[in-house]
């Protein structure tokens, strides 16, 4: 073990193959009977917090040509990145003042407003040249996009979007998670209708679990993020992707307790039995939710069928586990637990914090000694 392992609480394990792996299988998915939808990739929150400059050059040799970001400053560093001849799209638009910072950035808006379509085109007459631009409608989540209302009066100016070059037409799913909701039907239909109100353009609904929704919600490109970094998009069946993450917790210090003592801030947790209790060098300051508290679990890798409790109340830079079933199996000060592994998943600890995994990847903090599994393009 190297010194920056021996140093940190945890470590978190980045399988950077598992990720290309996941994006190819997303393309199969979506090119299966001769379709011809393309596969982006979202990369926003620094790649869901795996680390956007190891993970977008290893999306980029499995084969994505189009990347979606947040903000324009994870676009401005992506775009250092990847190969100039990609395209970053900003999904948040132009934050006010700054398009000229965007377009020599090399970046593409979305644009999501009537300010933003205004401030886009007074640009492009300013360069005198049409500037590349993804139009986003509002087709019933009430969140970012061109309102109905908006939509059917541009639609009656036939120079209400002079100075554009769309390159996209997009929208988002609400419940595309839940694919007997009525909501995805309803979206679909208002996509299909605004959406030939506005420039003639590739399409764009779904992101992860729009795909597994079927062919209907696919159109000419999709925008996964959470399925590539083995989040599942398809909540309450088997996970169609491959795991990415393993996060593990190194043991600092064992202990026996009697019968009633109580563990940790608060005394949420009593002992009904002596206790075995090992105390792990991580904590919510590394991002490890709070709200796991007696309710979480930890697996030692060499007995993986034995769970072991979180107990008490997860503090800031450490938790205690209850190893009594492991019996007389030593785990010694060092030992390296799973919290998130093979044996119990992102979903199983995304469960356990009431949480969703998109939230346990994007809080994992900086104090983890991280490592990457190297991937070799096929």
């Amino acid at each position: 073990m190297d010194v920056a392992a021996q140093w940190a609480g945890g470590a978190l394990t980045i399988d950077l193959g598992a990720i290309a792996a996941n994006y190819r299988q997303l393309t199969r998915t979506l090119t299966q009977n001769g379709a011809k939808t393309l596969c982006a990739a979202a990369i926003k929150a620094d790649a869901y917090g795996l680390g956007a400059s190891r993970v977008a050059p290893v999306l980029e040799q499995a084969g994505c040509r189009h990347f979606f970001v947040a903000h324009l400053s994870e676009g401005a560093a992506l775009r250092s990145i990847i190969s100039r001849d990609i395209p970053i799209f900003v999904l948040h638009g132009p934050p006010p003042g700054t398009s000229e910072d965007l377009l020599e950035a090399g970046l593409t808006p979305v644009l999501n407003s009537p300010e933003q379509l205004e401030e886009w085109q007074t640009l492009a007459r300013k360069r005198e040249r049409r500037l590349p631009a993804a139009i986003q409608l509002d087709s019933g989540m009430a969140r970012f996009g061109l309102t109905a209302e908006t939509i059917t009066a541009l639609a009656d100016n036939p120079d209400s979007y002079a100075g554009i070059d769309p390159m996209l037409v997009m929208s988002h799913l609400a419940c595309a998670d839940t694919p007997e909701s009525p909501a995805n039907i309803a979206q679909l239909e208002a996509f299909r209708r605004l959406s030939a109100l506005l420039p003639e353009a590739p399409r764009s609904l779904s992101a992860s679990s729009g795909i597994f929704l079927g062919p209907d919600w696919h159109f000419d490109l999709v925008r996964p993020g959470a399925a590539l970094y083995g989040i599942s998009p398809t909540p309450g069946q088997p996970n169609p992707m491959t795991p990415v993450v393993r996060l593990q917790a190194r043991v600092i210090q064992t202990r026996t307790i009697p019968e009633g003592q109580s563990v940790g801030y608060g005394a949420l947790f009593t002992a009904h039995r002596p206790t075995r209790v090992a105390l792990l060098g991580i904590g919510y300051g590394d991002g490890f939710h709070r709200s796991t508290s007696n309710r979480g679990r930890a697996v030692l890798p060499s007995h993986p069928d034995v769970h072991l409790p979180i107990i008490g109340r997860v503090s800031m830079d450490s938790l205690a586990i209850d190893i009594t079933d492991l019996g007389e199996i030593p785990v010694p000060p060092g030992t390296s637990l799973d919290l998130i592994g093979p044996h119990n998943t992102l979903e199983d600890a995304a469960d356990a914090a009431a949480t969703i995994g998109y939230e346990i990847l994007t809080d994992l903090g900086g104090r983890y000694h991280r490592s990457y599994v190297s991937y070799q393009p096929a």
